[in-house]
């Protein structure tokens, strides 16, 4: 699970970032001020840094040019979004700049780019005996090729980056179909079905009532 250490010192907004990569099965560390910013660095991995600016104790803009040599990506997160303020951050060595006040969507946007672009995203995963590499498509189980169809692939994938999670059907059929849902479960439900069954995952793969499926890892 990747590591997130976020520097804010407002905290609705921290707990609000929190709970959002949490959810996305990130693992994150809040840091109320720049001091204490600086202390987690130093003493814990870190695969990204979201910064604010305006911090008690130690500056964004100082923690920036101290996090920088070490190559951990960074995105400013500030209402400091003034024109000069973006292009010094960046030309410091932010790989990203998001300004306060923010939509959700577009944070967990800007997460998942920054990680692709400077190849810290997850992408391959294992569960017990099972081992799925994103990147190239490919299924093991106890070391053996296990064949799925395009759509059984994507849907195991929607399922593993919200492991443990309950998921929707709507949400499902959307993410891997690409198209509206109306309601129509046996699509979904087929491609579940034998999901399960390849996988030997009738444990794992649950079904959630009244909700839809969430696989427990």
């Amino acid at each position: 699970m990747q590591r997130i250490l976020i520097i804010e010192d407002d905290a609705a907004i921290a707990h609000l970032m929190e709970s959002t990569l949490r959810r996305e099965q990130y693992n994150t560390i809040w840091a109320a001020d720049g001091v204490q910013g600086a202390d987690l660095f130093e003493t814990g991995h870190f695969d990204l840094i979201l910064l604010d600016l305006m911090l008690p104790g130690i500056s964004g803009f100082e923690l920036l040019e101290y996090f920088v040599p070490s190559k951990v990506p960074v995105i400013i997160i500030s209402a400091m979004g003034q024109v000069e303020n973006r292009i010094k951050g960046l030309k410091m060595g932010a790989d990203d700049f998001l300004v306060k006040p923010f939509q959700i969507g577009e944070l967990l946007a800007r997460v998942e780019s920054v990680l692709r672009r400077t190849g810290k995203k997850e992408t391959t995963f294992s569960c017990e005996e099972v081992t799925v590499d994103c990147d190239s498509r490919v299924v093991l189980k106890n070391g053996q090729e296990v064949e799925l169809t395009a759509k059984e692939f994507d849907l195991l994938t929607v399922l593993i980056r919200n492991r443990n999670v309950a998921l929707s059907r709507c949400f499902l059929y959307e993410s891997v179909w690409q198209e509206e849902y109306t309601g129509e479960t046996r699509t979904l439900d087929n491609h579940i079905q034998r999901l399960r069954k390849k996988l030997g995952w009738n444990d794992k793969i649950q079904t959630v009532f009244r909700i839809g499926y969430r696989l427990k890892m």
